[in-house]
């Protein structure tokens, strides 16, 4: 089994994973980074929405392996 890093990056900065998790193959690691960044999106939107990208970053212990992206987005499409 090799240990995996999920560090969160978005407009308020890096939060770096120090402890890490077990997986023995990339598909539990995607769905752990997947499920990490819709927990990371779903608390953003308790705070005001600002367009902007937040990403979970995901590494071992010989450097990065995954990236997982999410963005907001606003258009307005009529002026009030």
């Amino acid at each position: 089994m090799a240990r995996y890093y999920f560090d969160l990056l978005d407009e308020e900065g890096l939060v770096v994973d120090e402890e890490g998790l077990e997986f023995t193959d990339m598909e539990g690691v995607e769905r752990e980074a997947t499920q990490a960044m819709t927990d990371a999106a779903r608390e953003s939107l308790h705070r005001p929405i600002k367009p902007g990208e937040a990403a979970i970053e995901v590494r071992d212990d010989t450097g990065p392996v995954m990236r997982v992206r999410f963005t907001i987005e606003i258009e307005r499409l009529r002026k009030q």
